[in-house]
């Protein structure tokens, strides 16, 4: 029964900081007026790059703490330079937000897919990777350092947000870009700079997904819908830093259970789920998605998303 329950918190808290740390990309962004839609493919292209950082790191036999920190900024630049081209495109030219981000997302995945295959030795398009210096064992417990770096993040993001003059200028922009740039906001900025941090975010939670849960990964496959449950939890959790830590808590609980809800029922509930009784490991994967769904539908009246988010904005404009 501890071994079941010590599985399911090393998941939970894989997808708990993995997802938390999207949303919270994704709350910057939203924050000041720019849907990203294209967090998925942020995702992707970030850990694309922060993989095959990893691996020529660890060829070349570098020391374990400039592995880590050199793959984490890698993740971070990429994933800053990806969501520029989003904010390139949607304030300087205001195209269509959601249309951008979405051809963004295929066109990360399919970018990844071509350039892993040329870079494989068979043709291939999975990447193999080690994760040791990533690990921190605590008694039986296996913990992840981005869960300190997304605790950390989460206070940082809800002091700058909600505390500093930056964060009140970025809402400004979010809710009334007008009026914001008649106070001597500069609204094209705090939009670029709200994006990137989008970008830096993502890319960062890629690796916290890809690196822990797994030893290989196949470029086709993404990030398994992380991106799109982000902007879920984003929205389930009001664009609020703390909110959105909870309800990443909640999806995160049973995304976990996909990986080891035989054991986990079977210790704690004596009940047996096998594909004879029509339980599969895929029927718990689409559980998240569907809650997702169900918790949007009733909490869409009450939400309050920012009031120009996806809203263009053309200097002068009244």
């Amino acid at each position: 029964m501890a071994t079941s329950f010590l599985i399911l918190l090393t998941y939970v808290l894989i997808f708990f900081v993995a997802l938390m740390l999207v949303a919270l990309g994704g709350m910057f962004s939203e924050r000041s007026g720019i849907v990203n839609i294209g967090l998925e493919g942020t995702m992707i292209f970030g850990g694309f790059f922060a993989l095959l950082t990893l691996n020529g790191l660890m060829a070349v036999k570098c020391p374990p703490f400039f592995v880590v920190l050199i793959t984490i900024i890698v993740a971070i630049v990429s994933g800053m330079l990806f969501s520029m081209l989003l904010a390139f495109v949607s304030i300087k030219f205001n195209a269509d937000q959601t249309l951008i981000g979405t051809a963004l997302n295929l066109f990360a995945t399919a970018f990844c897919v071509v350039f892993a295959k040329r870079i494989s030795k068979f043709g291939t398009d999975s990447i193999n990777f080690q994760k040791k210096y990533f690990i921190i064992q605590i008694g039986q417990l296996d913990i992840n350092i981005f869960l300190i770096i997304g605790i950390f993040i989460l206070i940082i993001s809800w002091f700058a947000l909600f505390k500093t003059r930056f964060g009140l200028r970025l809402r400004s922009c979010g809710e009334n870009p007008q009026s914001a740039a008649s106070a001597g906001i500069n609204v094209f900025k705090y939009r670029y700079i709200g994006v990137l941090i989008s970008g830096a975010l993502a890319g960062l939670g890629a690796i916290a997904y890809l690196i822990p849960s797994s030893s290989v990964w196949n470029a086709s496959n993404g990030v398994a819908g992380f991106g799109f449950l982000a902007l879920a939890v984003l929205i389930f959790g009001a664009w609020k830093p703390f909110k959105i830590m909870g309800a990443s808590l909640f999806f995160s609980f049973f995304l976990a259970l996909s990986f080891c809800y035989y054991d986990f029922f079977l210790s704690f509930f004596h009940i047996e789920l096998t594909k004879a009784n029509g339980v599969t490991k895929e029927l718990f994967k689409m559980i998240p998605y569907i809650l997702s769904l169900v918790a949007l539908a009733l909490t869409s009246k009450n939400s309050r998303a920012p009031k120009a988010e996806g809203q263009p904005y053309e200097r002068g404009q009244r």
